[in-house]
């Protein structure tokens, strides 16, 4: 099959499903390169590692592609930055939000990165937040979104999904991310009576966890960066799932929706984890054998794939 078949025909060429299982080649080449600096107390390293990986193997995806959420601003990273143009530059044309430094805690800690991701989506679709703007946020499945509001109390919220799901508020799972700052988030998770899971890694994991009815996680809380907000957005817009993040700052407060974050058109996502989180197994090595575990994505049509692989090195 020649390249031009795997697009959509027509005037926009959308990115489409063979676009997104080109596109894991590349997240699993950032994972394996990240997953090699595990456990060496260098996070960073991990990082950069990830990005050149990915960088590198971007260059032969079939895509005329523009990065708009990056590794960096225009001068603080050598790849993946903000404006950079990606792909063989041929296919859609497409804007891409690139997450490979997710997740990254203290050397003590050592989680490098939980996940390499890459979100595509039409030309001006992404939502491009403000640099380094810290948002709240709140994800579900697509059974509660119509029933919570990030503007009310915890509890509030924890009981309308326990009232959708059947449940008591004592059954509700909440993930929230390690951090010093959501010790009171989480002592009112508890004073409503639901359980607080724990986040190692990145939110963008446990976003897609709360949207999955396979998992254990009903609900993400706490606060994070917006740009990883807009990678969740991506992937919710996927699964049907609903995300809110309330923006608040130099005298801004307002509340978006994955609508708002991820403004309409096909979609794909790619996810291959670096090291295990709620959502996929973390890079393995095996004598000579490194395996890997991805998740994809795609809005229309409406598709999951998990993609088990074994890469073999001499």
């Amino acid at each position: 099959m020649s390249t031009q078949e795997w697009f959509t025909t027509g005037v926009s060429r959308e990115p489409d499903q063979a676009l997104a299982l080109e596109l894991v080649r590349v997240t699993e080449a950032a994972a394996i390169a990240a997953g090699r600096w595990v456990g060496r107390g260098e996070p960073d390293s991990g990082r950069a590692a990830a990005t050149v990986a990915m960088h590198e193997h971007l260059t032969s995806v079939p895509v005329r592609g523009t990065v708009v959420i990056g590794e960096g601003g225009q001068d603080d990273t050598p790849a993946l930055r903000i404006g950079d143009d990606v792909g063989f530059g041929d296919g859609p044309e497409c804007d891409l939000g690139i997450r490979v430094g997710h997740g990254a805690l203290s050397p003590v800690k050592d989680v490098p990165n939980s996940l390499a991701v890459i979100a595509v989506a039409e030309p001006g679709a992404l939502y491009v937040p403000p640099p380094a703007v810290v948002v709240e946020k709140l994800a579900v499945g697509s059974d509660c979104g119509d029933v919570v509001d990030i503007t009310r109390p915890v509890a509030e919220n924890l009981r309308a999904v326990a009232a959708v799901k059947g449940v008591r508020a004592s059954d509700l799972v909440v993930a929230v991310l390690d951090r010093p700052r959501h010790r009171e988030l989480m002592n009112e998770i508890r004073a409503a009576g639901a359980r607080v899971h724990v986040l190692q890694g990145g939110d963008v994991a446990g976003a897609i966890a709360a949207a999955r009815s396979e998992s254990s996680v009903d609900v993400l809380l706490g606060t994070g960066g917006a740009e990883a907000g807009v990678i969740a957005a991506a992937a919710l817009s996927c699964l049907g799932g609903s995300l809110q993040v309330r923006l608040r700052f130099a005298g801004v407060d307002k509340v978006l929706h994955t609508g708002d974050l991820l403004r309409g058109g096909r979609v794909l996502f790619c996810a291959t984890g670096v090291t295990t989180s709620e959502l996929l197994r973390g890079v393995q090595n095996r004598s000579g054998r490194i395996s890997t575990e991805s998740m994809v994505l795609c809005s229309k049509p409406d598709t999951v794939r998990m993609v088990r692989s074994e890469h073999r090195f001499a």
